[in-house]
């Protein structure tokens, strides 16, 4: 018997508390499935769209996901899948899924959707895969759900995008074999992309990490960074929001970032005058970061900017992720590069992964292993 799509109402919020409990627990991260109030400000948002799904007999709510959108932006966020334990393997998952890409791509409103997807087992893989949905890598120790988990990068882009890319001429070294994987999973190509060796790394006198100032005023945070970046001109990450600034006591730079204490993870999105004057601090941030609870830091940088990509690779950085055509720019689509860095051990024994994924995998790994482990002079010396 076919569900019952709907579209979520606020009178929905605490039957959908309930469906979120019952499948993820007391853990959930996510304000979506946990805070009334933010659920109820995501199901009036005319940028995005929450369904759920019922039982044609009884009417309970058995499934919900949903698709954040923003002003401004076309891309959009499919987030809080979560099917009743009583009604799985359905079809429910797929069936909503698809319900919103319909209701967002296929209607134009959105260029693409991306999608973070749990490695603890095929199933979510799979419904997204689905539903034209393909992957673009991997997040390891993206999130904190009991124990740290890595999480899988996916993305579906409304027709003709993907043709629209603008060509990148060079990027650094470590980050060709990322290009290479993705011309592979995703059937697009990087013609006449040369490697460059990386730019000259600077860095911080060690006491710099002390005299960083971490402000955790969300309110004032968001006053200040709308007045440093009006638009979302400079460096772009879509449905983030900052949460804390980090500044040293001159006050030269600040550092914008989105804090996820029960997920332990952070988004690093901008620095103002610009992020070069903060490229020298980028260790002290992360560390003060870590002491925050941050044991995952990422950061999405423009595969076109190749001092920044050099100066994140030079700091420890490994890039897992690439997303085409994320961002719009008059007629054509910027790629991205997701580059992250985790202060805890990061083990991929529990991870599974769809044939289509694993390439990603290996990819990650192995940069992992060039940035992190010695070469064999330094180990002889």
């Amino acid at each position: 018997m076919k569900p019952l799509i709907t579209t979520a109402a606020c009178a929905d919020i605490a039957e959908l508390r309930q469906l979120y409990y019952a499948v993820y627990g007391p853990h959930y991260p996510v304000a979506l499935g946990t805070d009334p109030a933010e659920m109820a400000r995501l199901i009036e948002d005319p940028h995005s769209l929450w369904l759920v799904g019922r039982c044609p007999d009884t009417g309970a709510l058995t499934a919900s996901a949903a698709i954040h959108g923003e002003a401004g932006s076309r891309i959009g966020r499919l987030e809080g899948i979560a099917v009743h334990p009583a009604h799985r393997s359905a079809g429910l998952a797929a069936a909503l899924t698809e319900a919103l890409c319909a209701g967002m791509l296929d209607t134009g409103r959105l260029d693409s959707v991306y999608a973070t997807v749990r490695t603890v087992s095929t199933g979510p893989q799979r419904v997204v895969a689905r539903n034209g949905f393909r992957p673009l890598g991997i997040l390891p120790n993206a999130v904190d759900l009991r124990s740290r988990e890595s999480l899988a990068l996916y993305a579906r882009h409304s027709a003709g995008v993907l043709d629209r890319r603008i060509p990148v001429t060079q990027v650094p070294s470590p980050m060709l074999p990322l290009l290479r994987t993705a011309e592979a999973a995703l059937g697009i190509g990087y013609p006449g992309v040369r490697a460059a060796g990386p730019l000259p790394a600077t860095s911080a006198p060690p006491e710099a990490v002390e005299r960083l100032e971490m402000i955790e005023a969300p309110a004032f945070v968001r006053r200040r960074f709308r007045e440093r970046f009006p638009d979302t001109q400079g460096w772009f990450y879509p449905l983030h929001t900052p949460n804390v600034l980090l500044t040293p006591e001159d006050g030269r730079f600040e550092v914008y970032a989105y804090l996820n204490r029960a997920g332990g993870y952070c988004s690093l999105l901008t620095a103002h005058p610009d992020p070069a004057a903060a490229a020298a601090y980028l260790e002290p941030v992360t560390r003060a970061l870590a002491r925050a609870g941050a044991g995952y830091v990422e950061a999405l940088v423009p595969l076109a900017h190749h001092e920044a990509l050099s100066t994140f690779l030079a700091q420890g950085f490994v890039a897992g992720a690439l997303y085409p055509a994320m961002r719009a720019d008059g007629d054509g689509f910027h790629d991205y590069a997701v580059l992250s860095r985790s202060s805890e051990r990061i083990d991929f024994r529990g991870v599974v992964v769809e044939p289509p994924l694993r390439p990603y995998l290996d990819c990650y790994a192995s940069a992992w292993a060039s940035t992190h482990l010695p070469t064999s002079p330094e180990v002889a010396s």
